[in-house]
C-alpha cells in the first residue's frame, strides 16, 4: 500500500501546517478552516496526478485540440464534522465529484478518557461499485473513526480504487487503516505523520481537536 507523507518535501504546505499547529494562530477559526481547506486543495491537486486519464477534443473560437482529462468516476467521502472544510478543499479540485457523509465519532469508553471507541450513527453515499472512493479526516489518531467510516461506506459497493486523506497521522493510525482498506488498492495522504498519541488518545505535538478548532467546542 502506497503511503504518501507531504512532510518529506519542501512545499507551501508547510507554512499552512506551521500555523495550523500554532496554539495563537488557532485563536481564529475562520483562518484555522481556511488552512485545513487550502491543504485539502494542495492534497488533492497532487492525488490527481494518480487518476487514470482519457482523451477529449475541445473545441475552442479557433479550433479544436486533445486534452487528456480524467475519467475516474470520483467519490469524495467526509467524516462528520471536522472533515466538512477539508472536504471543501477537495471539492474546490474535484468540482465534478459525487459526494459521500458518514457521521463516525469517537466515544471514551472508560472514566479516565484513556481508551477510544468508535460510533458510526449516519451515511449518505451514492453507489460505489467500480468508483474512485477518496475519504477526508483530518485527523488519523487510532484509525478507529476512518476504519468505521470505510466499513460503513462500501455497504454501498465496492470502489476501484480507495484514497485516504488526512491532514496529521499516526503510525499506530496507519496500520489500523491498513489492514481495513484493500492493499493493492489504496493509497493514505497525509501532510504529516507525528509520533504518536497522549494518554487521552490525542495525537502529538498534532494541533488539538480538529472539529473544536473549526467550529467549536462541543458538549
Amino acid at each position: 500500500m502506497n503511503i504518501i507523507n507531504f512532510n518529506e518535501t519542501n512545499s507551501v504546505i508547510n507554512l499552512y501546517m506551521a500555523e495550523l499547529r500554532d496554539k495563537s494562530y488557532q485563536r481564529n477559526r475562520l483562518l484555522f478552516r481556511n488552512n485545513i481547506r487550502r491543504v485539502g486543495e494542495m492534497m488533492a491537486y497532487e492525488l490527481s496526478k494518480k487518476l487514470n486519464y482519457k482523451q477529449k477534443t475541445v473545441t475552442t473560437p479557433l479550433g479544436t485540440l486533445d486534452i487528456m482529462v480524467p475519467k475516474d468516476d470520483l467519490v469524495v467521502a467526509t467524516v462528520l464534522r471536522a472533515g466538512l472544510p477539508f472536504h471543501e478543499g477537495f471539492l474546490h479540485v474535484f468540482d465534478h465529484a459525487q459526494n459521500a457523509f458518514v457521521s463516525a465519532y469517537r466515544m471514551y469508553t472508560n472514566r479516565e478518557h484513556t481508551e477510544v471507541g468508535v460510533h458510526a450513527e449516519y451515511m449518505a453515499s451514492p453507489a460505489l461499485r467500480g468508483k474512485t472512493l477518496v475519504i477526508v479526516d483530518p485527523m488519523l489518531a487510532t484509525g478507529g473513526s476512518m476504519a468505521a467510516a470505510y466499513e460503513a461506506l462500501v455497504k454501498n459497493g465496492t470502489p476501484a480504487y480507495v484514497h485516504v486523506a488526512c491532514v496529521i497521522a499516526t503510525p499506530e493510525g496507519i496500520d489500523v487503516v491498513q489492514k481495513a482498506l484493500p492493499e493493492e488498492k489504496a493509497t493514505i495522504w497525509c501532510a504529516a505523520i507525528d509520533p504518536g498519541m497522549n494518554a487521552n488518545k490525542y495525537i502529538v505535538p498534532g494541533f488539538g481537536d480538529a472539529g473544536d478548532l473549526c467550529f467549536g467546542e462541543k458538549l
